[in-house]
């Protein structure tokens, strides 16, 4: 949770729990459920944000390795061909450089 960004963030809270009845519903259908809650990914997100602001974007990103869509298509892959048996509930995924929403390491 972060300034600024209450309805963000409890747009992700509402994954969480949506994601958790979803698991509860779906069980005796052999459904898994998976949340995938990535950090910094470097995608067109910042440039919407800020309205078309390339500058703005561009901040966002500098100075570190931000995660890419391939990084994420891995853990969703990765995530979905586990066997039967197993279930991979929450993955949360963050650039090396960072440690929560509003906490990174840049150089």
């Amino acid at each position: 949770v972060y300034s600024k960004g209450a309805v963000y963030c409890a747009s992700k809270f509402a994954v969480d729990a949506l994601s958790q009845g979803m698991r509860l519903d779906l069980l005796d259908h052999n459904i898994r459920v998976t949340n995938i809650a990535p950090g910094l990914v470097e995608t067109e997100f910042s440039l919407v944000r800020f309205k078309g602001d390339a500058n703005k974007a561009d901040q966002v990103y500098k100075g570190l390795d931000a995660l890419t869509g391939a990084d994420i298509a891995e853990a969703i892959f990765w995530s979905i061909s586990r066997p039967a048996h197993v279930q991979i509930a929450d993955m949360l995924i963050l650039p090396s450089a960072q440690a929560a929403a509003t906490t990174v390491r840049r150089k």
